[in-house]
């Protein structure tokens, strides 16, 4: 019989199902010229689904082949056999109905469980005087499931917030590593990683920690990596700048001022005038003043978030005609 081989498909894994990766060691008694392998036909496979341990370079004159549960020719754990002359199947005490073997040697494990999972051995049989026998062993191990974070809070305040992420699933034989802005967090002693590195501890978050966060998990077999998610650390508002720095204007110009302050989420702006409210915004725009527009502007903003509020405050001069001798220093518009 010719090679066989398992239908390809494409796997949609939830957190649900159970993936094995395959990984062969071979044990040789006595040394043949060409090695008996076997692969795993898919190399993963969810639970459910069907895995085919296919058997390389069979040696001549054989009689028949054997499989065994487990790493041991223990009877108990017996699956099945075939014997080549009289092509017969024979099923032991582990069969379970859902193995089948070939006369190629191979065995087909259907709707695998998470009780397949572990070691299978192959007894291969030959003519002669005596019986020689070759064994491999062949271990299904659980496949990495994707990691995701957890965090006490997405939306820390600047220097008051303690930030704890944590890698998921917790599980035995993992190594946890961390990237930020995809690349792995820099030596540093605000950086905590207790539990083997699986919880990251930011104590006094600032705005340098915003960025996307990922962990990733390794085992013997392969890694896999989280999806990222987002820290976006608040912040401010810090003092307001009034634009432009003038504060001497012509009668009938347009006075023309914009705030700044630097803050996340972005502030609330408003405006006054010897302490009354003028209007909100970013931007204040007076057209054709006169003298009475003269007075103390002043700037606050707000931090919806932090709760925060910053004010700062700008005296405006006006003046009736355009003056002659201009004092020192005095920037008129």
């Amino acid at each position: 019989m010719g090679r066989l081989s398992a239908s390809p498909c494409t796997l949609h894994i939830t957190w649900k199902e159970l993936l094995l990766t395959a990984s062969l060691l071979i044990f040789w008694n006595p040394p043949t010229t060409a090695q008996v392998t076997i692969e795993a036909q898919p190399t993963k496979v969810s639970e459910g689904k069907d895995v085919l341990l296919l058997v390389h370079n069979l040696p001549q004159n054989l009689t028949g082949y054997v499989w065994y549960k487990g790493q041991i020719m223990d009877l108990h754990q017996f699956i099945t056999a075939y014997t080549i002359d009289t092509e017969t199947i024979i099923f032991g005490p582990a069969y379970s109905g859902r193995e089948r073997v070939y006369s190629n040697a191979s065995l087909l494990i259907q709707n695998v469980t998470r009780k397949d999972t572990g070691s299978y051995t192959i007894q291969i049989i030959k003519r002669g005087d005596k019986i020689k026998r070759i064994t491999g062993h062949f271990t299904l191990y659980p496949e990495l499931p994707k990691p995701y974070i957890t965090n006490n809070n997405f939306n820390p305040m600047e220097n008051k917030n303690v930030v704890a992420l944590t890698c998921e699933p917790k599980t035995q034989g993992y190594t946890y590593l961390w990237r930020v802005n995809g690349q792995s967090l820099p030596a540093s002693p605000r950086l905590k990683q207790p539990g083997k590195n699986r919880i990251l501890i930011l104590a006094n978050v600032t705005r340098n920690d915003t960025g996307p966060y990922e962990c990733e998990i390794r085992d013997r077999v392969g890694s896999m990596c989280s999806d990222p998610v987002t820290l976006d650390v608040l912040y401010g508002p810090h003092i307001p700048r009034i634009f432009p720095p003038s504060t001497y204007y012509h009668s009938g110009k347009t006075l023309q001022l914009s705030c700044f302050a630097d803050s996340n989420p972005p502030a609330e702006y408003c405006w006054t005038i010897d302490g009354k409210f003028l209007q909100s915004g970013q931007e204040l725009s007076i057209p054709r003043i006169t003298t009475e527009h003269s007075g103390l502007y002043g700037c606050s903003v707000r931090n919806s978030a932090t709760g925060r509020v910053r004010s700062t405050f700008k005296r405006i001069k006006v003046f009736a005609r355009p003056v002659l001798g201009r004092p020192p220093g005095l920037n008129l518009i």
